[in-house]
């Protein structure tokens, strides 16, 4: 062939006549052209196969483009995925015999479901489209992996949403404004370990000027005890409007919760009630299987114990009202077992030290006291987080 200078020669794209197809000139063999052809194409849609499965994040979605792929790439008269059951095109005859099959495996290596391919009934599936199943499968696995994911996050969001709800719906259930009761100070602080918990504290003010508190824990936490937290409240505040003795209001808030039923029995609640009358300055309390109440007074100090069961955890129980007269700078503290089971390593706070630190607390102020009981409850736990909710209500007479 003819050449000019500088200028090169082009290559014949013709087969030489000595050139057999299928083998080199020197007789070894050679690529089968064709073959070569379909592989690039199969990892050409792998590729695209890799891209459709990646392109959504819903479960479901995820199997029918696999099996979609599967079905129309390889010609087959249908697919499955096992779990959840999945199917693109015809059903696969069970057992399965002579179908092929790939385990879709989770990080773990536990496999969660297959993909069974039913092969054409005329023909077996080649080397390259078992290679192609098999990568597939493999896309499968991971584009499943995320669809997964993406769900439980969805999940925990809406769970986030949900309780961030029942959160917001608990706190504007407490006391929202505090009853001024001249020649009185009076507080309360609640703090949930969770964003809902089983603590309870109202005050209900009666005509005439009387004042009906209570402080209660129901059993367990969480969002269990929020809802009976909830109900009990509504009862408590029905009653005590109905303006009965406070031992009466806490039979019959135990007849109420136990009647319920097995399951609400199980979160039977502990509670403290008091009634206080400014214009006499007597206190009536009763206390219903709950923390004893402390109450300082012309320098001494007294526990009041409880006088039955917990709210709903017996029937017909009866329960007895201590009276007390509560002279100026008298202090009265209410306080869930939060306080006292406040951790530093495996020592417990515990009443002894909440009372003492009660003690210490020579303040006017009820709002005051409860901030420098928190301080020192922080303090001992070095800051830790708490494991049950903490709740307490102070009352303070002031001093003529």
């Amino acid at each position: 062939m003819e050449s000019h200078e500088g200028i090169a020669a082009p290559m014949s794209l013709t087969t030489p006549a000595n050139l057999t197809p299928g083998y080199a000139p020197d007789g070894s063999a050679q690529v089968d052209v064709v073959d070569l052809q379909q592989q690039i194409a199969r990892l050409q849609a792998l590729l695209e196969t890799s891209r459709q499965v990646h392109s959504t994040i819903e479960l479901n979605e995820v199997l029918e483009a696999a099996l979609r792929i599967v079905v129309r790439e390889l010609e087959l008269p249908g697919a499955l995925i096992t779990e959840p059951r999945t199917l693109y095109g015809m059903m696969p005859p069970e057992p399965w015999n002579g179908c092929e099959r790939f385990p879709l495996r989770a990080k773990d290596g536990s496999t969660w479901a297959e993909l069974v391919a039913a092969p054409p009934p005329d023909r077996e599936l080649s080397l390259s489209e078992q290679d192609f199943l098999e990568g597939l499968a493999l896309q499968t696995e991971v584009a499943a992996e995320n669809a997964r994911y993406h769900q439980r996050n969805l999940e925990w969001m809406r769970v986030q949403r949900d309780l961030e709800a029942a959160r917001l719906i608990q706190r504007s259930l407490l006391p929202q404004t505090l009853p001024s009761i001249p020649g009185y100070s009076i507080a309360f602080r609640s703090t949930a370990c969770y964003e809902v918990g089983g603590d309870y504290v109202d005050i209900v003010e009666l005509p005439g000027g009387r004042q009906i508190m209570a402080v209660a824990d129901v059993a367990g936490k969480g969002l269990a005890s929020a809802i009976v937290c909830t109900a009990f409240r509504a009862a408590f505040r029905a009653t005590a409007f109905a303006g009965v003795p406070l031992a009466e209001l806490a039979a019959r808030l135990n007849g109420q919760h136990y009647a319920e039923g097995p399951e609400t029995r199980r979160r039977y609640v502990t509670a403290i009630f008091l009634g206080l009358d400014p214009a006499t300055h007597t206190l009536e309390i009763v206390n219903a299987g709950h923390n004893p109440g402390f109450l300082l007074s012309k320098g001494e100090a007294h526990q009041i114990a409880a006088s039955g069961t917990p709210i709903g955890l017996v029937p017909g129980m009866q329960y007895a009202a201590e009276q007390f007269v509560f002279p100026a700078g008298s202090r009265l503290l209410f306080y869930t077992d939060g306080l006292t089971e406040v951790f530093q390593g495996d020592d417990e706070f515990g009443a002894d030290r909440l009372l003492a630190s009660f003690q210490r607390c020579n303040l006017t102020e009820s709002a005051a006291i409860l901030e420098t009981l928190w301080h020192e409850l922080d303090d001992f736990s070095g800051g830790a987080h708490q494991q049950d909710d903490m709740t307490a209500l102070a009352l303070v007479r002031e001093q003529a």
